[in-house]
């Protein structure tokens, strides 16, 4: 059976009271600037897109498996599998170059978490649901799946097109015509892409078939399906580390249609929360006055639209709503509450800890030797026991829900 947003209205109440589907395994990222670790922390497009949904209040399921060494609490218990390991990638930039987005990020898969099978769905339906592998996990018949239990799927094109070396994991991408979800266009709803992976598709084509998003990174998105075009605005950003910030925006975007707005103004959630999460390093960490600032707005604009008698066919759905510009003002508006940061480690003591301790701490999340920053090692995540440990006069402490260790001075 088919059910895209061609044969569904994506803003009907009997949709919005049924939960999402979001489809992808957790990851450990580890980042790496010009060959020296500066952080590692909770990856993967799922858990990046977890963040936002949970942060705007929309109910889902979450289906991901990691393996025994996973490290990370989150709100949703993701299936750990015994025999396998946690899908880890290492993200290689270089400070030499100018990039925009990802441009300057060399990705390797080291390991990678059993895929995700047909059989691993609920069997239950769902208003909408979201195809967000990263490591190759999303099989044809596992989005063949999907497309029978959701209403509306959104796919981001990562999930379809990428391939791993077989020597170093290096992620390269292939045409999407030549992958096996190319036959399946038709049924789903939403495709995000990069710039960069709009390379790897045929976008006329493409958006005869479905609706595409392309982000632009600092120059926000542009919204394409058959019969038109709309760019939407971005907002200012200060951008730390663009690690998924495409998939916050496809969480926020998501969000944004399941509140009931139309898909420019729920766009511009997406960007919105793209904009929040390039301003830390990893997983965001969302300031809860901002959250309800944005939630409010978000409920606010919706009923702007019902009382304007919006028509709901395809020209309400994609044209940009009266007011489109004064919401996204609102929403920058809302951006300007301080966000909640990741607390950096601060080495700011009388002795730095010695270069053994940095070591051995780095030596128990990594099966290679990587060389590692005097001076600031970010949002490391815990692979040990919960806990203290001693050097000295040193004592490190371990946080292991917020993935993050201090260092105090006794």
């Amino acid at each position: 059976m088919v059910r895209d947003h061609k044969d569904s209205d994506i803003t009907q109440p009997s949709l919005l009271s049924r939960p999402c589907l979001v489809v992808g395994n957790f990851c450990h990222d580890v980042l790496i600037r010009d060959g020296v670790v500066v952080g590692e922390t909770l990856g993967g497009a799922a858990s990046f897109i977890s963040a936002v949904l949970e942060g705007l209040s929309v109910p889902y399921s979450l289906v991901s498996k990691v393996g025994p060494d996973f490290a990370y609490m989150s709100g949703r218990s993701p299936v750990v599998i015994p025999t396998s390991r946690t899908t880890l990638f290492h993200a290689h930039f270089d400070s030499e170059a100018d990039g925009n987005g990802h441009g300057d990020r060399v990705l390797k898969r080291v390991s990678a978490c059993d895929p995700i099978q047909p059989s691993d769905l609920p069997q239950t339906s769902f208003a909408f649901g979201m195809a967000v592998g990263v490591g190759g996990e999303v099989s044809p018949e596992t989005l063949e799946q999907m497309l029978e239990i959701c209403s509306v799927v959104f796919v981001d094109i990562q999930a379809l097109i990428r391939d791993f070396d077989g020597v170093d994991g290096t992620v390269r991408l292939l045409e999407l015509r030549e992958s096996g979800f190319f036959r399946l266009l038709p049924r789903i709803g939403f495709l995000k892409a990069s710039e960069d992976e709009a390379m790897f598709m045929d976008l006329e084509e493409v958006r005869k078939w479905c609706c595409v998003v392309l982000t632009h990174g600092k120059d926000g998105c542009t919204v394409y399906w058959k019969d038109g075009e709309l760019e939407i605005s971005p907002f200012a950003a200060n951008q730390v580390d663009p690690t998924g910030a495409g998939d916050s925006f496809l969480g926020g975007f998501a969000a944004g249609l399941v509140h009931g707005l139309a898909v420019p103004d729920a766009a511009l959630v997406g960007n919105l929360f793209g904009s929040l999460t390039v301003g830390q390093i990893g997983l965001p960490m969302f300031d809860s006055r901002l959250l309800q600032r944005v939630k409010d707005e978000v409920q606010r604009r919706k009923m702007q639209c019902v009382s304007g008698n919006e028509r709901h066919d395809d020209e309400r759905m994609f044209s940009k709503p009266a007011g489109h510009e004064q919401f996204h003002a609102s929403l920058g508006a809302a951006k300007l509450i301080p966000t909640c940061m990741v607390q950096e480690c601060q080495w700011d003591l009388p002795s730095s800890p010695s270069r053994a301790v940095e070591q051995a701490i780095l030596n128990s999340i990594h099966e290679e030797n990587i060389n590692c920053v005097d001076g600031a090692i970010t949002a490391m995540h815990l692979t040990a026991n919960e806990g203290l440990q001693e050097d000295g006069d040193l004592l490190i402490q371990f946080t292991p829900i917020l993935g993050l260790f201090s260092l105090q001075k006794q």
